[in-house]
């Protein structure tokens, strides 16, 4: 999903036509987090989690697996809105920015619904279509392509209103049927919209919160402008994220507003941790916004200045994020298929591997070659002359 293209990090960003390697290693590292969750998903299906989790039933291997996953979207919608500015001081300015997001985000859309949904089932006419992340991210471009026309400091506001304010309208539901289910269970409320030809659509992602965390980044964007030098900019990273973890430590020592769940006491320190971070991602609560939000601006100021050879090796795949999303989806799934037809069904009607151990074992190992093919689909981009190829 990028939309920028690379200098050294360390150095302010000299030219708007550059890619920035600690944006592209961010974006490398958060999808590398949700390939170990898609593992899970598909090798540990038998001990699913829920939204939020269960403390008691969740053990805290599984359960801080989960909580790294949810640094995923956040992270990567925020970048998303970054690298919407770094496409709109390339070309020109808010004009060329909306034109391209609202094609990119139709396009994703499209994608969701049609080459993800099979990606995920191997059916072409499942009983239930999941609108996940990547029609999140389509639908919150297309607001963005809106949203960009409006003064700095009020596309700021309006994402951080949302981002903050959202929980306000946990109360307001609208059961099956009602008039207004299906648009606030797109906006807000995670639910079940049926179809008149014996489908339904499950609204993984509701869109609202999304919409801020995408304005969030665009709104970043000047930070990462040619002139603005790399010390100025980690300092302002490195403040906002002390500031968004010092906002949530607030809220979530208050216990009352931010999170939908309140946090509880239990006789041992390790359960009483994972109480308080447990968060509800579904829409994603305020509090769950500041703390992935808050690690990410630190992790993106950090990647500017540390670790070259760990950046240049994340980069490859926050190069290429969309096909990944893609090749990862379908070689998990192909792979699940044949454990379950060379070793049968272990965990009632599925395969499944025994432990979290054995997940992060199966990223890593998908991982290796996923980042050979990143390398070359990056150079065939690069190479390519196709303008539909900026799509990808």
């Amino acid at each position: 999903m990028s939309l920028s293209t690379a200098v050294p990090a360390s150095s302010a960003v000299s030219s708007s036509a550059a890619r920035i390697p600690s944006i592209d290693a961010l974006r490398g590292l958060v999808i590398l987090l949700m390939l170990v969750d898609h593992a899970r998903e598909f090798f540990f299906i038998h001990a699913q989690v829920s939204d939020p989790m269960s403390v008691t039933e969740t053990s805290p291997a599984l359960f801080f697996t989960r909580l790294l996953a949810h640094l995923c979207a956040p992270v990567f919608v925020a970048l998303t809105g970054l690298s919407a500015w770094l496409y709109a001081s390339k070309k020109g300015g808010p004009g060329a920015a909306s034109g391209f997001l609202l094609k990119r985000g139709l396009f994703l859309v499209v994608l969701e619904l049609t080459v993800v949904s099979f990606a995920w089932n191997f059916t072409l006419a499942p009983p239930t279509i999941f609108l996940q992340v990547i029609w999140a991210i389509g639908l919150s471009m297309m607001a963005l392509s809106a949203l960009v026309w409006l003064p700095r400091t009020a596309l700021i506001a309006v994402g951080v209103v949302i981002v903050l304010g959202h929980n306000l309208l946990d109360p307001i539901t609208f059961a099956p049927g009602q008039p207004g289910h299906a648009l606030w269970a797109v906006l807000h409320d995670r639910g079940f919209i049926e179809l008149p030809w014996d489908q339904r659509i499950r609204t993984s992602y509701p869109l609202l919160p999304w919409i801020g965390i995408a304005a969030l980044g665009y709104g970043v964007g000047p930070w990462f402008a040619a002139g603005v030098e790399g010390a100025t900019r980690r300092r302002r990273l490195v403040t906002l994220g002390l500031s968004m973890l010092a906002l949530f430590a607030v809220l979530r020592g208050i216990n009352i507003y931010g999170e939908p769940l309140r946090w509880s006491v239990y006789p041992d320190p390790v359960h009483t941790v994972m109480s308080v971070l447990n968060l509800t991602k579904y829409p994603p609560s305020a509090d769950f916004v500041l703390l992935t939000l808050g690690v990410g601006a630190l992790v993106l100021a950090a990647f500017e200045v540390l670790w070259p050879r760990l950046i240049r090796l994340l980069s490859v795949y926050g190069g290429a994020p969309l096909f990944f999303y893609l090749i990862h989806l379908y070689g998990l799934h192909l792979a699940a298929r044949a454990c379950l037809a060379l070793f049968g069904a272990n965990q009632g009607e599925v395969f499944g591997v025994p432990n979290v151990g054995w997940v992060w074992a199966i990223a890593v190992l998908a991982a290796i070659p996923s980042w050979f093919a990143c390398r070359w689909f990056a150079g065939v981009k690069r190479r390519s002359g196709q303008w539909w190829m900026k799509y990808l």
